[in-house]
Order: structure tokens, then C-alpha cells, then sequence
């Protein structure tokens, strides 16, 4: 499996939206990438020194992203991914302080 670490800047108007989606579970029928990206979405932090959502996301694209970036550039600018090969566990593990970005961006709840 491949995991990216990623960094985007959320736009803040589309977040209940996307919040809403991924509650609904129309983005987990997505297929093939929908069930990921759920679980890297619903988990993303926010880094208050940047104002951007991160997250490691499962992904076997290459380009990395390039089914899910037609997703995520509905509702984030700015998305990169920061490292392409991450260990999961590591990555989510160096934000792990960081607060959740549904804390920190509204999402409409």
C-alpha cells in the first residue's frame, strides 16, 4: 500500500458540504478510492500555523492523487502532497497533536 502525506488549505464555505458527504457516505461509494479517502478526511487535523487541513491518504495513483484530486479540489486549495511514500502509522503520528481540522474549520454540525 501507499500512503501521502498531504497539506491543503480548506475552503472554509465548502467545508459543511464536504462534512455532510462524508457523514452521508456519498463520497465513501466512491469507488475505488471512496472508503479511504472517508477515513483519511474524517480524521484530517488542522495546523494553525499554516491554516491548512493535513492528512495521509491511501493512494495508488500516479500521478499520487490523480482520482481523488478531482474530489478534494472541490473543497480545498492549494493540495499537495508533502511526501508521496509515508509510513501510515508515522504519518499520522507526527500531527497527532494537531486538533481535528472539524474542531477548527466549520463544518455546518
Amino acid at each position: 500500500m501507499a500512503y501521502r502525506f498531504v497539506r491543503a488549505r480548506p475552503r472554509v464555505d465548502r467545508m459543511p458540504e464536504l462534512r455532510e458527504r462524508l457523514d452521508d457516505g456519498d463520497i465513501a461509494e466512491m469507488e475505488p478510492f471512496g472508503r479511504a479517502m472517508t477515513r483519511s478526511l474524517t480524521d484530517a487535523k488542522f495546523d494553525p500555523k499554516t491554516g491548512e487541513a493535513v492528512w495521509v491518504e491511501e493512494d495508488y495513483c500516479s500521478p499520487p492523487l490523480a482520482m481523488e484530486r478531482a474530489v478534494l479540489e472541490e473543497y480545498f486549495d492549494s493540495v499537495t502532497v508533502v511526501e508521496e511514500n509515508v509510513d501510515e502509522a508515522a504519518g499520522w503520528a507526527r500531527i497527532d497533536d494537531l486538533p481535528s481540522l472539524w474542531e477548527r474549520v466549520p463544518s455546518g454540525a
